[in-house]
């Protein structure tokens, strides 16, 4: 959090792009590559979709993750899962996010993973998620779940 909040005191403006997230991110990660999950949580940052991440849209989304309530925080997570915004998450996202996950760890995790973990780590989602097995899970098929 230090070096987030340091990282924010360094730009001028009070805000970064979606870059210079990327950048401060990396730095949690060293053994792997977080570029596509910092991808997808500057996007659950930037509520407004402007392109950049206010110090304030920042502590507000901190906020919610560490004081918010439970709702709260299962909106926020549906949020970052739902990667095209638009109200349900597919296979396909859930495997783009499980894949950055994935990634950010790195080849070096043990017990060493399998090549098709990620995979299996979204049919296990959608089989417990995916009530009426549509094949999305919905904000309200999400939280339910989750809170079981």
């Amino acid at each position: 959090l230090f070096l987030l909040f340091h990282s924010f005191q360094e730009c001028p403006s009070g805000v970064v792009n979606e870059e210079t997230f990327k950048e401060i991110y990396s730095q949690f990660f060293p053994q792997g590559d977080s570029t596509t999950y910092a991808h997808f949580l500057f996007n659950a940052f930037d509520t407004d979709h402007n392109g950049s991440v206010s110090f304030e849209d920042f502590v507000m989304g901190l906020s919610i993750l560490l004081r918010g309530t439970v709702q709260e925080k299962l909106n926020w997570a549906f949020n970052l899962y739902d990667i095209n915004k638009d109200g349900y998450i597919t296979k396909e996202e859930m495997l783009d996010i499980m894949k950055a996950i994935y990634d950010m760890m790195g080849k070096c995790t043990y017990p060493v993973l399998k090549e098709d973990a990620p995979r299996q780590h979204v049919e296990t989602f959608f089989q417990k998620m995916d009530k009426n097995k549509d094949g999305v899970v919905t904000i309200d098929e999400f939280i339910e779940s989750c809170q079981k």
